[in-house]
């Protein structure tokens, strides 16, 4: 939305995280946390226009004053020029600017469209995690993950695969989709998460989520990529006897660090 010459932005998920209020170049000067149900202004001459730009996403009673002290994620994170920020892509971002501006041909068309059914689909199921405060989740990150999340359980970057309602094999190195020729998946999903890992200094770990596959097959040896479909993510994630190996402010920090573009290139 755009008032007046001030912008409202979201951070991480729709309708989770923070509204920031931008100016036209990008800096902001105000910010909503809907948790907190509290703005922290940060030019206050420019009150009333950020009351004004931002009174359709109020509810209740709202504190309003100074910011807390910044972390050094809020540090970077208020730092971090708009085009450079990837936490407001949606799932299969780069699918949808080809099909809206690309000059692909009708089949290749037809496959981005079954692609991009795809990537929404596991985008809901991240989106849609029990205890959202928990967790981060971006979307499309470069040519690295077509989600990469984070939460207390550690990183995970997503590799999403559609089925097209065939049977899916997949091995410690290819993956093969009815009688059509093996793709290197597993060891594109390992080489993934291990530059992610180093980009982050975290461990990540690698995903290949197959959607609408008729049955999905895998070697019993294949145990450093997990094989999952959207039935099986969410529970996956929040398994109640996953031990919690990052806290809030390590999930914050590595948030910050992944929505960054210059982090992947």
């Amino acid at each position: 939305m755009v008032t007046r010459g001030l912008r409202v932005a979201p951070s991480g998920r729709p309708g989770r995280g923070r509204l920031y209020v931008n100016l036209p170049d990008g800096q902001a000067v105000a910010w909503y946390d809907r948790k907190a149900n509290r703005i922290s202004v940060l030019a206050d001459e420019r009150r009333e226009e950020i009351l004004t730009v931002l009174r359709p996403y109020l509810s209740g009673t709202v504190a309003i004053g100074p910011p807390p002290v910044p972390t050094a994620a809020d540090l970077l994170r208020l730092a971090l020029a708009p085009d450079d920020d990837l936490a407001p892509n949606r799932p299969g971002e780069a699918l949808i600017g080809e099909l809206t501006h690309g000059a692909a041909g009708t089949r290749a068309r037809h496959r981005f469209r079954q692609e991009l059914a795809a990537r929404q689909r596991i985008g809901e199921v991240l989106d849609g995690l029990p205890e959202p405060e928990e967790w981060r989740v971006l979307h499309c990150v470069g040519d690295i993950a077509d989600h990469l999340v984070i939460g207390p359980p550690g990183v995970f970057c997503v590799r999403t695969i559609q089925g097209r309602r065939q049977r899916a094999v997949v091995g410690d190195l290819l993956l093969t989709l009815g009688r059509a020729e093996p793709r290197p998946e597993p060891r594109t999903a390992r080489r993934a998460a291990a530059y992610a890992t180093w980009a982050l200094s975290a461990t990540v770990t690698p995903i290949l989520a197959v959607v609408d596959a008729a049955r999905v097959e895998v070697a019993p040896t294949l145990r450093d990529v997990r094989v999952l479909t959207p039935a099986t993510l969410g529970p996956f994630l929040t398994d109640p006897d996953s031990e919690a190996a990052l806290g809030p402010p390590d999930v914050e920090a590595l948030f910050a660090a992944g929505r960054d573009r210059g982090t992947w290139t």
